[in-house]
């Protein structure tokens, strides 16, 4: 079996640079590249109808779903006494077959500019509930009921996965910070390689990319709970 024990404090991951906790900060950060990103000229223009990248879904779909996962990931952090089971009861919908099933949607009529303001709005409850949360808060996931910091990197992986798609789809370059990018894989991916790339490591532990040497994942997972 793998070795999944945590990497030791002050470990070298990628770059060289220690690895510290993943903060509110991070994710603060991340949200504002992303919306950034989101709302260059050239991506407002395109067609948000194209695939995004891989995926079944196309670029808009995928966007609201990005915003999706960060409300409920601020809402999961939200309970006093959080469900230990299940994740806090919001009716949620899917708009058709292969479709997410999702809390929040943004109107089409406010276009993109509309749509990016609702990722920057999921966002920043996002980052407001992770700041303020307890040690001792928990959120229940299904790849593991995370801590603060492990709802912070969730949501990282979130922003920076599907911004990668996204941008795909609309003909942009992107790439996330590889500062970033090697806390999150400290914190959530064990099992991924410290001698490589960052950015392009998180791309091939979520299916998205490969390295050298490395088969390319067709199914991959997060271990979210404290470590």
């Amino acid at each position: 079996m793998p070795d999944r024990s945590p990497v030791a404090p002050g470990a070298l991951v990628g770059s060289g640079a220690p690895v510290g906790p993943v903060t509110a900060d991070d994710l603060a950060e991340g949200v504002r590249l992303v919306v950034a990103q989101l709302r260059r000229p050239a991506a407002l223009a395109a067609d948000w109808s194209r695939p995004a990248g891989t995926l079944d879904l196309d670029c808009w779909e995928v966007t609201e779903h990005l915003a999706d996962c960060l409300f409920s990931y601020a809402a999961q952090l939200g309970p006093q006494s959080p469900p230990a089971e299940t994740f806090v009861p919001f009716v949620w919908r899917r708009l058709g077959p292969g479709k997410p099933a999702s809390v929040i949607f943004s109107e089409r009529e406010s276009g993109t500019e509309g749509l990016v303001q609702v990722v920057e709005s999921c966002g920043a409850l996002h980052v407001a509930m992770v700041r303020t949360a307890t040690p001792e808060a928990r959120a229940f996931h299904g790849m593991g009921t995370a801590d603060a910091e492990g709802s912070a990197s969730m949501g990282l992986v979130e922003l920076f996965a599907h911004t990668e798609d996204v941008s795909r789809g609309l003909g942009l370059d992107w790439a996330a910070p590889a500062d970033i990018c090697a806390r999150v894989l400290h914190r959530l991916f064990p099992d991924a390689p410290t001698d490589t790339d960052p950015w392009a490591t998180l791309l091939w532990a979520t299916g998205r990319g490969e390295l050298p040497g490395r088969e390319r994942l067709t199914e991959w997972r997060w271990y979210s709970a404290p470590r």
